[in-house]
């Protein structure tokens, strides 16, 4: 075949073959030309036998500039490419090279570099007895191309896979890399699995440190060596830029992604009415996966380490004091806080998807984690916090800072902007603040299905006429009949009595 060397083993057959068959019929059995057949024909030397050939069959294009020109510039840059160099010549001597000599650069360089090249990168495969590693790492899932509720959801995946037997477990970041994520992500693993390994190991978690001043880095850095004493395992990580080194996850974070991708289309959507509901489906992936290696996941699991009888803490604990906007600030992250709670210190607990609130020992406030919007610095403001003032001073919500953070949907945007195009501001401000009140006294879901249908009717809202239909304000009180029993009917009372 063209491109292949005829080795002995073929010729010997070929001449065996050439005993009872005809030429092109011996030599299409062994796999070589006509051609080729007509030269052993000819000839009596095997291959091997024959000298070896140190002519060439055809002029070098590149003789007269190989040493003068590309040598000394592989030996000062070992990492130049062939098409550079290729790119350098014809920029050297104008119209001397056709396009089509580049393969023949590219296979110079290559035989250049694999005699006088420098020495490269060798990789060792490991073996990995049961029990002995379990390793983490976060791996960027937005080429999914998930969406909850039609919006993109930006997010990330965070997986911890046992070595030997390639159990998994995956859970969703939105936030990016942290130690919260980690130290939630690794416990819900060991505690699905039933035990822990004799090492844990990740990458150099430079995500996690970025940013971060050197007291931080090392307070962080203590945190996670307490994590893994606290499940007896022993934390270690592949040095920086070396990917190679985790390859056990990094292989899987592929293997994930392609199976999640797969079963997207297979369902044919890949909208997710909430968070939820996407969790459920990677969690239903990620078992279907674990199925195909429980033999190899159960007797791994004797080998395992027990598990200690809690879980240590995910959270990173805050000092926060909320301020008289009703505003407290952890991280660069801002948060709305009942009214009630102005003026107090209060110990923040951030957990990966949440923060709470602790004054004394009683948890006094809850909310999700901030979210970063349009590049601003994270914020969670919940208007519920925030109405009972804007209802006293509903002058105050045109040129509020926080505004565009209220909003609890999207329509309630669309009609602050439709009431502020065609309204006097006073008057926008007043509806506005009504609407949200309303919303807030458990119609949210309701009015914005209302406010729907007048901004489809290219109406704006009237908000008297929507207080009286969803909570009137004088509701008319039944009429009851109530008959007098007859006065004789006592003294029958009294009588019995006696």
């Amino acid at each position: 075949m063209p491109g292949k060397k005829i080795s002995d083993h073929q010729v010997l057959q070929y001449k065996k073959q050439r005993k009872t068959k005809s030429q092109s019929a011996a030599a299409a059995t062994v796999g070589i030309s006509d051609r080729s057949a007509q030269r052993i024909d000819a000839g009596r030397e095997l291959p091997s036998q024959q000298p070896e050939r140190h002519w060439r069959t055809r002029v070098d294009p590149f003789e007269a500039v190989w040493d003068a020109d590309l040598v000394p510039l592989l030996q000062s840059s070992p990492h130049l490419s062939a098409t550079t160099l290729f790119e350098e010549l014809e920029r050297r001597h104008p119209g001397e090279y056709a396009p089509g000599q580049v393969r023949t650069i590219q296979r110079r360089v290559r035989s250049w570099r694999a005699q006088h090249g420098s020495e490269r990168a060798v990789f060792f495969a490991q073996e990995h007895p049961p029990g002995r590693q379990g390793l983490s790492d976060f791996t960027v899932a937005d080429e999914l191309g998930v969406t909850i509720a039609g919006a993109p959801f930006a997010h990330r995946l965070y997986q911890f896979a046992l070595a030997h037997s390639g159990w998994r477990h995956a859970q969703i970041v939105e936030r990016g890399e942290s130690f919260e994520a980690l130290s939630s992500g690794l416990q819900s693993a060991l505690w699905h699995l039933g035990g822990s390994p004799e090492e844990h190991r990740t990458d150099s978690l430079s995500a996690a440190f970025r940013n971060l001043n050197a007291d931080e880095k090392d307070d962080l850095t203590k945190r996670y060596e307490s994590l893994c004493a606290h499940y007896t395992m022993r934390g270690t990580r592949c040095n920086p830029g070396e990917s190679h080194e985790n390859g056990s996850i990094e292989a899987r974070n592929g293997s994930l992604k392609s199976a999640l991708r797969q079963a997207l289309l297979l369902r044919g959507s890949s909208d997710f009415i909430d968070r939820s509901a996407y969790a459920e489906f990677v969690t239903l992936i990620v078992t279907r996966m674990n199925a195909r290696v429980e033999s190899r996941t159960n007797a791994e699991r004797a080998c395992l380490r027990p598990l200690p009888q809690r879980r240590t803490a995910e959270f990173t604990e805050f000092s926060a004091r909320v301020s008289k906007y009703g505003i407290f600030t952890i991280k660069g992250a801002m948060y709305s806080a009942p009214t009630r709670l102005v003026g107090h210190r209060l110990v923040v607990r951030q957990y990966v998807d949440r923060v709470e609130c602790w004054l004394g020992g009683t948890r006094v406030h809850e909310s999700p984690l901030a979210t970063c919007r349009d590049g601003r610095h994270p914020r969670q403001i919940d208007y519920r916090h925030l109405i009972e003032g804007l209802k006293r001073k509903p002058g105050a919500f045109a040129r509020w800072t926080m505004r565009d953070d209220v909003f609890p949907r999207t329509i309630y945007r669309s009609t602050w902007d439709a009431l502020t195009k065609r309204c006097q501001e006073r008057e926008a401000c007043k509806t506005m603040v009504g609407l949200l009140a309303l919303a807030a006294d458990g119609h949210e879901a309701e009015l914005a299905i209302e406010l729907e249908a007048l901004r489809t009717a290219n109406e704006l809202p009237d908000l008297d006429a929507i207080r009286d239909r969803f909570c009137p304000r004088n509701p008319a009180l039944p009429t009851l009949n109530v008959p007098l029993p007859e006065l004789s009917t006592y003294d029958d009372l009294l009588g019995a009595a006696l």
